[in-house]
């Protein structure tokens, strides 16, 4: 038994059940390294080493390979998280996964941000893979990635229009694009959600959109305001027949997400420095700014946490004025 090293890494040879064995410690710490093969010399003399798991020796590779087949078809948008795939394909692609450790992770961490790439979407994506392969394919044990401290990101660009300007990109749109963006306006939602929206999704009667998978793979509910209400009634009335979507080309076939109309509208209106998507956070400045509270605007937009709607928080400070008002009220002593 002993350590040997294979680049910077420290890994254990030692024998079990008759056989030669190698593994990977996933550090380049010799002490730790030292610790780790101690215990495994422990496992061993005890006979728990050999309580393997019915994953024991499958691979990283084999481990996304399943991930992609059983949950990547499920996604709303899988070639993202294909993209998303390829750089821990790369680094961890000659490991089992019994030998990825925490260690191991934090290495793949310090690589990727040399790079400055999305790395908290990496790693969140891996947490995931091995949570599945922990409780639904019972080829690990522990999950080295939820030892890891994700990246602290900065909160994101916040870019709306005032209502003048949002009139003045509406006129500039072609008439096939206006009901377009006015319902990206009016519900908040994501461009792929709407240019894929189809009459199944939209319930007149009960004033609603129904998305059954968001970005987020959730299901999600938007009421249709008078506004939107008027312009589905319209568009119901002329609906091509032989399409499933609200939005469609004259044959019948969806848009493009390029939406190349939006960017020449934009320019027409001399508006800068705003994007399609930059409509939602139109839709969700608005709501903030008259008064509805980040709780309500965080359903509607289909965020599964808090964190990412707090960036529209310093848009209402009159609500909040109005919050610090209700203390004058209180009866305490007068200086």
């Amino acid at each position: 038994m002993g350590l040997f090293q294979r680049g910077s890494i420290w890994w254990m040879r030692f024998n079990a059940n008759g056989q030669q064995v190698r593994r990977s410690t996933g550090t380049d710490d010799k002490k730790l390294a030292q610790r780790i093969l101690d215990k495994v010399k422990g496992e061993i003399a005890e006979g728990k080493w050999f309580e393997r798991l019915p994953g024991e020796g499958k691979t990283f590779e084999e481990m996304m390979d399943r991930y992609k087949a059983e949950y990547l078809s499920l996604k709303s948008h899988p070639k993202k998280y294909e993209s998303l795939v390829k750089s821990p394909l790369s680094f961890f692609g000659g490991y089992r996964i019994s030998e990825i450790t925490p260690s191991l992770v934090s290495q793949y961490k310090t690589h990727r941000r040399q790079a400055k790439v999305a790395l908290n979407r990496e790693l969140s994506l891996l947490k995931v893979v091995f949570n599945l392969a922990i409780r639904e394919w019972q080829w690990a044990k522990e999950n080295p990635v939820s030892m890891i401290k994700l990246e602290k990101e900065n909160p994101g660009r916040v870019r709306y229009l005032s209502d003048e300007e949002f009139d003045k990109l509406l006129n500039e749109c072609p008439d096939w694009l206006k009901p377009i963006v006015m319902t990206a306006r009016h519900t908040g939602l994501r461009k792929e959600n709407i240019l894929s929206l189809t009459w199944s999704q939209v319930d007149l009667f009960r004033k609603l959109i129904t998305i059954e998978h968001t970005k987020n793979n959730e299901r999600i509910s938007i009421p249709l305001n008078e506004t939107l209400m008027n312009l589905f009634k319209q568009l119901s009335k002329v609906r091509h027949m032989n399409s499933p979507y609200v939005f469609c080309k004259p044959e019948g076939s969806r848009y493009h997400s390029s939406l190349n109309g939006f960017w020449k509208a934009v320019k027409k209106a001399g508006i800068t420095d705003f994007k399609f998507h930059d409509l939602r956070h139109c839709f969700a400045s608005a709501l903030v700014q008259k008064g509805v509270d980040l709780y309500q605007v965080q359903r509607l937009l289909g965020h599964k946490s808090s964190a990412m709607t707090q960036r529209y928080s310093h848009l209402s400070p009159e609500h909040l004025r109005e919050a610090i008002n209700r203390l004058d009220s209180t009866k305490i002593a007068q200086i």
